[in-house]
């Protein structure tokens, strides 16, 4: 009799996630993705650039246990994200030849590691910078409506989710790292810059088709490893500095979402914001289930990312899931796992 029990509990539990699957795929059709390594499926691998990771030690945790070019050592939380929508589990890079339109169609990546809003940003490594990223995106469209004819296509685009994750390399790898930017603006005028740079993205992706978008704010930069390993004021400990400059940057950030709301008819954006988690995840990793929270899993964690982590430094873990951070600058797959988990409660509210 208790077998029984279980088992239609069981079969009933099964239809409801179906049930939610397939709300999931009837409302958000497509995941559609921008921006910089936060998010970069492998699109990189297939332009002249150091910024990759298409090599082991990145990917071993990935199903099937090779590299794709995501700077993690597994999934992304844009992947976790097509999941929980009911889609497919990874979102493969618009540039990797092994895929089509047709994998496309429910998902597609456009970003590149290293790049940023500002175009300078992405100069620094040679990688996609974001208005090429549009660009690539405009030949998705032709694409799929050729694949799929224009009524469908349209549909996809208006109703596919785009999220857009960027934001940290123009102040990291532009900003504080090389003088131009600064000889040309104070950090409060470049937070602007870059402001109007993103309103001007999502404008055109407006004018697009695009209806449901997910902007992504900062992360606490001044914890990520590399940034600790260099606050020589403050040996290992975070860098306040970025950390309120993150913050700063959110509040605008979150500033134009309103704007954008309020201005474009038809369009619902979030601002989806994983600075408070991360920081708990980095201050307080035990609970979580984290063990180390200062380094990185590869090599010795403070310095090492792309082709500085390599397969045989002595010093990689053995376990990344005991790690926030894979690298000196990205997470781990369990860590990407977490923040897209909280990231899709906000997700499914506003958007299903």
């Amino acid at each position: 009799m208790a077998y029984m029990w279980i088992t239609g509990l069981t079969i009933f539990l099964t239809q409801i996630l179906t049930l939610l699957v397939s709300e999931c795929r009837a409302k958000v059709p497509a995941i559609i993705v921008f921006g910089d390594s936060s998010v970069d499926s492998g699109n990189n691998n297939f332009i002249s650039t150091v910024a990759k990771s298409n090599f082991a030690p990145y990917g071993r945790d990935f199903p099937g246990g090779y590299a794709t070019g995501r700077f993690c050592n597994g999934r992304l939380p844009t992947d976790y994200l097509s999941e929980a929508f009911g889609l497919k589990q990874s979102i493969p890079a618009y540039l990797d030849p092994m895929y089509s339109i047709q994998d496309f169609a429910t998902g597609v990546c456009f970003a590149s590691a290293g790049s940023g809003y500002d175009n300078a940003t992405a100069d620094v490594l040679g990688v996609i910078p974001l208005w090429q990223e549009l660009e690539n995106y405009k030949d998705y469209q032709r694409e799929l409506e050729i694949f799929l004819g224009a009524e469908q296509e349209k549909e996809i685009i208006t109703e596919a989710l785009y999220i857009m994750s960027l934001g940290t390399n123009d102040f990291l790898e532009n900003y504080y790292a090389i003088p131009g930017r600064r000889s040309q603006f104070t950090i409060q005028q470049y937070q602007d810059f870059l402001i109007g740079l993103a309103e001007d993205f999502v404008e055109q992706l407006y004018a697009l088709g695009a209806r449901k978008l997910s902007l992504t704010g900062l992360p606490p930069m001044g914890c990520l490893p590399l940034e600790r390993a260099t606050n020589f004021m403050h040996p290992d400990s975070c860098a306040k500095e970025y950390n309120d400059l993150a913050l700063e940057f959110n509040g605008k950030l979150e500033q134009l979402v309103a704007k954008l709301n309020n201005e474009l008819s038809g369009m619902k954006v979030l601002f989806a914001n994983p600075y408070d988690l991360l920081l708990q995840l980095i201050t307080a990793p035990s609970l979580y289930g984290f063990e180390n929270a200062e380094v990185g899993c590869c090599g010795s964690g403070t310095f090492e990312m792309g082709i500085m982590c390599t397969p045989d430094h002595p010093l990689t873990c053995t376990d990344a899931d005991k790690y926030v951070f894979w690298d000196a600058f990205h997470l781990t797959d369990r860590a990407n796992q977490i923040i897209s988990s909280y990231l899709f409660k906000d997700l499914k509210s506003n958007f299903l």
